[in-house]
């Protein structure tokens, strides 16, 4: 088994983290959020020789899913994830679109496994603990990989900041309660890459973080 890595791509105009984890021997692994601009994601695939073997989704929001279904054709990938409760989002993308005025090629999702509290998703020897963590989207999940402290938590934690709440789904205080019993348990030791913006450590943000003072 190679060392576990990952690439960043930011797409759309929301500027995401659609992110590539994969094994530096094999090339082969996983996509996570594809929000959109799949050409692209598809060019830097080729240019890096990675063979891609599913889709994950951390969560139903345009910039995150608007692209699943489009690389989900071209490539013949299963989309996994996020949490079923996220199922009214991932069917109103093309929605979203309108609603935030933004001109993307984006289309309704339709994963082909729904994720739960406690399921395990891998690739290779790569494994993956979900965690369901709601507030910022009722379905939302993070990927933890135990082996590598490793976090990939979408739009529930940010450096420096948290997810919002003010969409469709969203609720401040179960956001805070999903970071203080499912986030920052995992240690701080942990690195994580987040849905916009630099990454971080859990330790920092629990330290630092102004939206986490007090949870």
């Amino acid at each position: 088994m190679g060392q576990l890595q990952a690439g960043i791509i930011p797409v759309t105009p929301f500027q995401q983290n659609c992110t590539i984890l994969f094994d530096a021997e094999t090339r082969e692994g996983v996509i996570v959020d594809p929000g959109g601009d799949v050409d692209v994601i598809l060019q830097t695939l080729r240019e890096n020789d990675i063979t891609l073997k599913e889709i994950w989704l951390t969560h139903g929001h345009i910039d995150h899913a608007g692209g699943a279904e489009e690389l989900k054709e071209t490539l013949g990938l299963s989309i996994v994830g996020p949490h079923k409760d996220d199922l009214q989002l991932l069917q109103n993308i093309e929605q979203q679109a309108k609603m935030f005025n933004v001109q993307m090629a984006v289309r309704n999702v339709t994963p082909d496994r729904w994720l739960e509290e406690g399921d395990r998703v891998s690739f290779g020897e790569h494994e993956f603990e979900v965690f369901h963590c709601p507030g910022h989207a009722p379905g939302h999940v993070i990927y933890f990989n135990r082996v590598q402290n490793f976090a990939h938590v979408g739009d529930v934690l940010f450096n420096g900041s948290i997810g919002r709440t003010d969409l469709p789904g969203g609720d401040h205080q179960t956001l805070l309660n999903s970071i203080r019993d499912k986030v920052l348990p995992l240690g701080d030791d942990v690195g994580f890459i987040c849905g916009h913006g630099p990454g971080g450590r859990i330790g920092e943000e629990r330290r630092n973080n102004p939206f986490l003072r007090g949870i």
